[in-house]
């Protein structure tokens, strides 16, 4: 029904931006009430408070019981819910005395599971919206013929928005004046190349083809447009759909290995519990007993509470990060911070300072030349997109120099904007006598390829191969002493031209270079030396020139040796660029879509990839990493589309990530373990115990009490300390070695429940069905006890409590459990889970039997480590 419902709606707003598409601008500007001027700020305030804010409910704004909801239902509790439903049916429905005592520990479980996992889940919300806050998206909008900059939240429909590269598109929009536009709206469709827009369009077109029309959920790759907003928030065409858009988020690699590690047990419990039952029946008699007996034991297998570790430590990273200033937009990202082993950035701002110097402004044979400061600045002034770093840069550097004045000697007739297949953007300028001319910058080569002619003190002459050659040699020269290289060219017969393309950067005459100085940050060195020791490789992926990238990389400590360019890649296979990916650490001049494969090549190579970028170029590269991060200031899609954004843009947050993705794994990794080689040695405890006693070794209830105090046990978990040495490395989830890890100790677990079994039998004579209670109280206090001992040896490669001692929290919950355990077996407490009381004498035995143990745990966790080389 809600999926007809969607259908209907969306179709609605097809309909309407179809209708809107074919309206002239003069009936549209009457339909919103407003006009070229835009809004008056009352209008845009009626509005604002008419429809909403400008936001799309895509269902991440969960409900209180939604949140309760999905801290309930996880593989594990469903198990039990459905093992309490049976039990209810059988101890309560049919049974001639009713007892509610089993089915009450399995509600319990699930409650106390649940709350934990609740609880954390929202410690970590609140602080990631705390900093989000701090979050803003803003565009210039037109209110009363003045440009102001305006909260992305708080736009309206009818306000008039300019935009440009690298903004999202605010809502669905009418474009009212374009220059060059392409627009990314492949969240819509999945059309992966820009698609142009324009100011008109064809009729009976499907509504994401109108040319004229641009989605909220698409952002500007290239160009400048104004526009006249029609819909804003759910209103928009992407907000008709964003329910069915957000119905399948793709799985990350830490949830894919959850859910088999999960469907590992499950397997498990399949094939034990019905050998258990049977051998209970032929021993027993009793089926239904047998078939309680057995159902029980599933829930033994069950780690009830790894979904409560997982999230409290998940959580734990998550808090932990906000402290210092980090936004986790995805919780699951933590642990794959400690899984990743390749760590791919952008160099500008990244590894740099961010704080671009205009260092050089020369002529083609590298004197320096005011001239072409003069040109550049018209450039970077006069041009309406995205002003870079270097724009900038170049601004204030004219500003010093008083060439201000150009700012009121020129208008701007026309530009074509930059992007990232031509490398360079003109502007095409009219001063006070009518002269026109056309100023492009751009990178070297590309400049170079539009160039027929070339100026020499002051005389214009024909681009030669030997002229084209020294210049390159000029940006070379600089690019390896750090400085990176645009090139100016201009022309003067521009005229009886309207409307300019790229098509018109031709025939240019070079006049010029321009170099910027970015230096390397201190604190980059550092960082990448801190992310190396924790065996994270650093890779350079950046779009400036290859000697600029080679000298930077190389003061910060990058190998070298081998570099390689966008061309040279292009020109290489998969294979090829796979290989040549194991062995060289920078990538140079570099289109987005060359970013992204780099990226996808090391995962191909079967490595983990983080990606931090900030600019439109980064947008694809950061979509395909497996974790992706941003900055506060950076573009509005590449916030989008990462994991982690960071306040601050510090490369030492990005190792602290590591170390606690690290931590946050093993604490996960202990826990697993530890519960089911505890739950596999049980089992097959209660199996040999099931075959040679004349009566059960534990009641149903028994067990599930155990299994609850044994996961309490860990609720510490999250808060223990990891020793620094097991974190160097990435961490990736092994299923072999949890098997492996779950025989060997679940088997040495067996061993000793068949020690304690003979102890319980010969020593103390529990040996017929009349002294069952105390046989079964015996093995209860055991097993909950040396389950609990035992996390203090593996959660830890070092001797216990000697060489390292776990935190106060997970000191403090197994000293609880080991307490409560020895209340309920020494004191009456015991009869609330029908048990009798044991003898004091049973102390001086359980002290063996542990000691026993923890010598027998120790020597094995020894020779895994010498046959595995790692603990965790």
């Amino acid at each position: 029904m809600k999926k007809k419902e969607n259908n209907e709606r969306r179709g609605e707003v097809e309909k309407i931006l179809l209708e809107l598409s074919g309206l002239d601008l003069k009936e549209l500007f009457k339909k919103y009430q407003t006009d070229e001027h835009g809004l008056d700020p009352v209008q845009a305030a009626d509005r604002l408070e008419e429809y909403g804010r400008n936001i799309i409910d895509f269902g991440k704004e969960k409900s209180l019981a939604v949140r309760i909801k999905d801290a309930i239902i996880n593989p594990f509790n469903i198990v039990l819910l459905v093992v309490a439903m049976i039990t209810f049916a059988t101890d309560v429905v049919l049974a001639d005395e009713p007892s509610f005592a089993t089915f009450i520990m399995l509600v319990a479980v699930i409650i106390i599971s649940a709350t934990i996992s609740f609880i954390q889940e929202e410690k970590s919300n609140s602080a990631a919206k705390k900093l989000q806050g701090m979050i803003t998206t803003k565009l210039d909008v037109i209110r009363n013929d003045v440009e102001i900059e305006v909260d992305i939240e708080e736009l309206v429909s009818g306000d008039i928005v300019k935009l440009a590269s690298g903004d999202m598109i605010p809502g669905d929009v009418r474009f009212i004046e374009t220059k060059d536009l392409f627009i990314d709206q492949s969240q819509l469709t999945g059309e992966s190349n820009p698609v142009e827009k324009f100011t008109t369009s064809e009729k009976d077109v499907g509504v994401t083809d109108l040319a004229n029309i641009g989605f909220m959920g698409s952002n500007i790759v290239s160009g400048s447009a104004k526009a006249i907003i029609l819909t804003t928030g759910g209103d928009t065409y992407f907000g008709s759909m964003a329910k069915s858009l957000n119905s399948y988020e793709e799985k990350s690699a830490f949830e894919k290995n959850l859910d088999s590690v999960s469907r590992l047990l499950i397997r498990f419990m399949l094939i034990t519990v019905p050998v258990i039952f049977i051998a209970n029946f032929i021993t027993k008699g009793s089926w239904l007993q047998s078939l309680m007996f057995g159902i029980t034991i599933a829930v033994g297998i069950m780690p009830e509470m790894l979904p409560v570790i997982m999230n409290s430590s998940l959580a734990r990273g998550a808090i932990n990060m906000s402290r210092k200033k980090t936004i986790v937009k995805r919780l699951g990202a933590i642990q794959t911070f400690g899984e990743m082993d390749v760590f791919c950035t952008d160099k500008t701002g990244t590894l740099t300072q961010d704080e671009i110097i205009l260092e050089k402004y020369m002529d083609v044979l590298g004197r320096e030349d005011k001239r072409i400061l003069r040109h550049a600045f018209l450039n970077s002034y006069f041009q309406t997109g995205l002003k870079n770093l270097m724009d900038v840069a170049i601004i204030n550097r004219a500003d010093k120099e008083d060439l201000g004045y150009l700012k009121e000697a020129y208008v701007r007739e026309d530009e074509i904007p930059f992007d990232f297949s031509r490398r360079r953007m003109s502007v095409v300028l009219k001063d006070k006598n009518g002269k026109r001319q056309l100023i492009t910058k751009g990178a070297v080569e590309e400049i170079l390829s539009i160039c027929s002619y070339i100026e020499i003190d002051g005389e214009v002459k024909d681009i030669t191969d030997d002229l084209i050659a020294n210049a390159k040699k000029i940006a070379e020269e600089n690019n390896l002493e750090g400085i990176r290289v645009i090139a100016v060219a201009q022309k003067n017969n521009v005229h009886g031209v309207d409307v300019f393309g790229a098509e018109d950067e031709s025939d240019m005459v070079l006049i010029g270079f321009v170099g910027f100085l970015d230096p390397p940050k201190e604190s980059a060195g550092e960082a990448i030396n801190a992310l190396r020791k924790n065996g994270v490789r650093t890779i350079v992926l950046t779009g400036d020139s290859e000697g600029v990238a080679i000298n930077i990389c190389g003061r910060l400590g990058f190998s070298t040796e081998m570099s390689l360019t966008g061309a040279k890649i292009e020109a290489m296979t998969d294979d090829e660029l796979k290989e040549a990916c194991e062995k060289c650490d920078i990538f140079s001049k570099l289109s987005p879509y060359q970013k992204q494969r780099v990226v996808k090549m090391f995962q191909a190579n079967g490595h983990i990839v983080g990606y931090m970028g900030d600019g439109i170029n980064d947008s694809l590269p950061l979509k395909q990493a497996d974790i992706g991060i941003s900055v506060d200031n950076a573009v509005d899609i590449a916030k989008e589309v990462a994991d982690i954004i960071l306040l601050e843009k510090d490369l030492m947050v990005l190792d602290e990530g590591v170390v606690e993705g690290r931590s946050t794994f093993a604490n996960m990794s202990k826990y697993l373990k530890m519960s089911v080689s505890g739950n596999f040695g049980n089992m097959f405890s209660v199996l040999i115990a099931s075959i040679f006693l004349p009566f059960l070794p534990m009641l149903p209830v028994h067990i599930l009490v155990q299994n609850l105090l044994n996961d309490f046990a860990q609720l510490g978990m999250p808060f223990d300390h990891v020793e620094s040495k097991y974190i160097e490395k990435p961490k990736k989830w092994d299923l072999g070695g949890i098997k492996g890890f779950m025989v060997s100790f679940g088997l040495l677990s067996t061993v000793l429940d068949v020690l304690c079994f003979l102890v319980l039998w010969f020593v103390f004579g529990y040996n017929n069905p009349d002294m069952a209670g105390y046989f079964q109280c015996g093995w209860f206090m055991f097993g909950v006890i040396s389950q609990t001992m035992v996390i203090h040896t593996i959660r830890t490669p070092k001797l216990p409590f000697i060489n390292d001692r776990a935190s106060v929290q997970l000191t403090l919950s197994t000293l609880a459990v080991i307490a409560v355990t020895l209340i309920i077996g020494f004191t009456g407490v015991s009869t609330l889970f029908d048990l009798p009381v044991m003898p004091l004498s049973y102390m001086l035995w359980l002290v063996i039997l542990m000691i026993v143990y923890m010598i027998f745990a120790q020597i094995m966790k020894v020779i895994y480590i010498k046959r595995h080389k790692d603990w965790y």
